[in-house]
């Protein structure tokens, strides 16, 4: 059965478009012409272009650009979308023109023809409200959509990133707390080191931990600023003179953020330095939780013939042949997320740094990497936190027989006899398999009672 359609027309000419759908032409084009992957721009991205399009709508009217009416209308279409509804109506690919017009064309259409029947009238050529000289006034794809991505990058950040990784630094902190009294053997280079605490290994998480936190609190203040009111390259050219302040002040009420107008429109169009540096950022913390999430597998590595120093919940069954295993799956699912962060990072840079002269053509790319990382780590972080971190427990038995069987407890020693003839013992001991205190003893270089009162791992581990 063929679907019913309307007739829309752009600078083009005409073309069929689903009767049923809000888009008009210039979406229609663009999925006809960028039949490219699976990837579909962002919800957290239309979000944002929605709050931009409301935004620009509430501050044109105040102007006196937009009559009340038209305004009015594409405020509450605005409002449907940014409440979530409408989700069908924005299909297109992340493979577009790298300025994302079509995008930006979706936004306005689908918001023209809805505020069109919000308003009594229809959809399609007879509209109440024209996509471009009402829903786009005073605007250009060159500066919505990159005021959209910093919108959207910062609202994601501040939301769903940092409140995450709060709650995992505060479970690993915790955790650090509850363990300060378990001394174990430290490892370096994959080999047996000198003694610590657990908690005190758990501290430099915590710390890496608030680091990373750090990191992507710093690159807020870049994504605060918004290209909005720049226009086509810069100059604010068909923009009321007032339009950049008062908008990104609108922005910053209905998102509650401290959004402002750029100060150079010039550098947060040409270039996406601000979301390149945010993506390191997210890069720090991506390297973070990957080296946090290896360390907790080891330490839960067996259970009979790893290191098990660690036992963590077991989640699901972990294999189809092997019955009974478990596998350590949420810090395999956590490595797996940050390569994938890695790999964003890497097209990030790219883009960021391909921009040519008064406009950056990689921004689809970009967002849609940048916005997956901090989806990714978002939710990474939780998915952790709540399945594996909260559960993380000692195996005391296991820790005290790896400590006490360490060779590298003879760094005690060296202050007493000195370098060579610890590691003489050292050798020794692992030569004939017998402990450090035999073979120490063997070699005549102290008293029983000497060993005793020098090799005692609870007082290598330094302040606490």
């Amino acid at each position: 059965m063929n679907e019913a359609v309307r007739m829309e027309r752009d600078t083009f000419g005409e073309i069929a478009v689903p009767a049923a759908r809000l888009w008009g032409a210039q979406t229609e084009r663009s999925l006809q012409n960028f039949r490219i992957s699976t990837e579909k721009q962002s919800p957290e991205l239309i979000h944002a272009l929605a709050i931009v399009k409301r935004a620009a709508a509430a501050v044109n009217q105040s102007l006196g650009v937009l009559a009340d009416d038209k305004a009015h209308a594409i405020i509450a279409a605005a409002d449907e979308i940014i409440a979530g509804q409408h989700p069908r109506e924005f299909p297109l690919a992340v493979w577009q023109t790298g300025s994302g017009t079509q995008t930006n064309m979706n936004l306005n259409e689908v918001i023209a023809n809805r505020a069109s029947e919000l308003m009594g009238g229809e959809r399609g050529e007879a509209r109440k409200v024209h996509p471009n000289d009402d829903v786009n006034r005073g605007q250009s794809s060159n500066d919505v959509f990159p005021t959209a991505m910093h919108v959207a990058a910062a609202y994601a950040i501040v939301n769903h990133l940092l409140p995450a990784l709060r709650t995992l630094r505060a479970t690993l902190d915790a955790k650090s707390k509850a363990f300060a009294d378990i001394v174990k053997i430290g490892r370096t280079h994959l080999q047996d080191a000198t003694p610590l605490t657990l908690g005190q290994e758990f501290s430099g998480y915590v710390a890496q931990l608030d680091q990373g936190i750090r990191h992507v609190e710093s690159a807020l203040p870049h994504l605060y600023e918004l290209a909005l009111g720049g226009t086509a390259v810069g100059t604010g050219l068909n923009a009321h003179p007032e339009f950049a302040v008062r908008v990104a002040d609108e922005i910053g009420r209905l998102t509650t953020l401290p959004f402002v107008t750029a100060p150079s429109k010039f550098e947060v169009m040409a270039a996406a330095d601000a979301l390149v540096f945010a993506h390191g950022a997210l890069k720090t913390v991506a390297a973070s939780l990957m080296k946090i999430a290896n360390d907790v597998r080891w330490l839960a590595s067996g259970p009979r013939c790893g290191l098990g120093e660690l036992s963590i919940p077991e989640n699901e069954p972990g294999s189809s042949i092997m019955p009974g295993k478990v596998n350590p799956t949420q810090s395999e699912a956590v490595t797996m997320l940050c390569c994938q962060v890695f790999g964003n990072d890497v097209a990030v840079n790219v883009g960021g740094a391909s921009g040519n002269f008064e406009l950056n053509v990689f921004r689809p790319m970009i967002a849609h990497n940048v916005l997956q990382s901090v989806r990714l780590l978002a939710d990474g972080a939780r998915s952790f936190n709540d399945h594996c971190a909260v559960g993380i427990e000692p195996n005391r038995a296991r820790i005290d027989l790896l400590l006490n069987e360490s060779l590298m407890l003879v760094t005690a020693l060296n202050p007493h006899i000195g370098y060579d003839k610890a590691a003489q013992i050292a050798k020794k001991a692992h030569k004939e398999g017998t402990t450090l205190k035999a073979a120490a003893l063997a070699l005549g270089y102290l008293s029983d009672a000497e060993f005793d009162a020098w090799v005692r791992p609870e007082q290598m581990i330094g302040s606490r």
